[in-house]
């Protein structure tokens, strides 16, 4: 099979879809690996780390599509992108397709056939490949965050982790799942006073097992969250239901409720984003405000520690890519139940179910 692995360029993305260990291992494997120029300059892998494994090296991203029977890639294409994806062509990335109805319509228009790391799903309900971007992102959250809360920042001037005398900042995170989890014990870590909520009584109390003793688990429900914003200085929201659009657990007017300078970091937003008054953001633009309150959501966060994300990602990917490239991708998701889930539009088709139902689509089984 020919992989074509393009340069990202959405916004400061500076991840690259597969390293050169892994083209190495494709290339072992008997496939053609066509790399863009400077596609993993900014993960710092030089085209010559691409060449030296057995990788071609192309000028421009138009000539890496056409060649390729597979794009493998980290973001979801953006409008540039759109035309340059055939029928028939294999595309694996993160699409977030529910949270952007003019990409699913692009992607139904293209005859792709659209594979999304974001709900490739284990019969234990694990997101493999979502799970390294989400321990990234939910450790970067806490980062960002502690940031904002500087008041240079706009935030509250409020050190995370306090001093003698001087009590930590009160963080509060939304959902008990990878992102949630992650970000618990990085604020943990340093030193903050940390509530984190889900809905699922068993996880909360696997969360209290293994949580450091200054988080806390908390019941997810309206009230609860009302009654912590008010004493909150950072909120994480890291809510996920894998494909559909993620629901709106802070709205406008409960606003209110939190001290200016408060900071929200909606890790959802991919998915459409957990707060009602979020909308995306970019690296080189990271935050807003609304009613006094510091917005942070960027839509790619791992993008910013480019090195680490790509290496990680990678691990989690190139076994799927692997048989992807050596049987196609008929024969693999037929033969890999969790590979099969992550099909979402297939030959101007839509096959997931909660893509189909945000936007109002046709839903076609992926057996048929």
């Amino acid at each position: 099979m020919i992989i074509g692995v393009p340069k990202e360029i959405k916004n400061n993305e500076n991840r690259v879809g597969m390293t050169p260990a892994g083209v190495a291992e494709l290339v072992k494997g008997g496939h053609t690996v066509y790399v863009q120029h400077n596609a993993g300059q900014n993960s710092g892998f030089p085209d010559e780390a691409y060449t030296n494994v057995g990788a071609q090296i192309l000028p421009t991203i138009e000539e890496t599509y056409a060649i390729a029977d597979m794009i493998v890639k980290v973001k979801e294409p953006i409008a540039p992108e759109y035309k340059l994806i055939r029928a028939q062509q294999t595309v694996f990335t993160y699409f977030h397709f529910a949270a952007d109805r003019t990409l699913t319509e692009a992607m139904i228009a293209s005859g792709a056939v659209c594979i999304a790391y974001e709900t490739v799903e284990k019969a234990d309900r694990s997101l493999p490949l979502l799970i390294p971007m989400s321990e990234v992102a939910g450790r970067m959250s806490v980062q960002e965050g502690a940031r904002f809360l500087e008041k240079p920042q706009g935030g509250r001037g409020i050190l995370l982790g306090g001093v003698p005398g001087v009590r930590p900042a009160r963080v509060l995170v939304l959902g008990g799942g990878t992102v949630g989890t992650n970000a618990a014990l990085m604020a943990a870590g340093l030193g903050a006073e940390v509530t984190i909520t889900d809905i699922s009584l068993p996880r909360l109390r696997y969360l209290s097992e293994v949580m450091p003793r200054n988080v806390k688990t908390l019941y997810s429900s309206h009230h609860n969250i009302c009654e912590e914003l008010p004493t909150t200085d950072l909120v994480i929201g890291s809510v996920l239901i894998p494909g559909d659009k993620a629901p709106h657990l802070i709205s406008h007017d409960m606003l209110r409720l939190m001290r200016p300078g408060t900071v929200l970091v909606d890790v959802a937003i991919d998915q459409g984003g957990c707060f009602e008054t979020s909308h995306p953001t970019t690296h080189s633009e990271p935050t807003y405000e609304v009613d006094g309150i510091v917005h942070y959501a960027v839509a790619n966060i791992p993008g910013a520690v480019p090195n680490t994300s790509t290496l990680a990602l990678t691990n989690a990917t190139l076994p799927y890519v692997i048989a992807l490239a050596n049987k196609g991708w008929q024969k693999a998701c037929r033969e890999d139940h969790a590979l099969s889930l992550g099909l979402n539009v297939v030959n101007g088709k839509v096959t997931y179910h909660a893509v189909a139902d945000v936007f109002g689509l046709k839903y076609e089984p992926v057996e048929l």
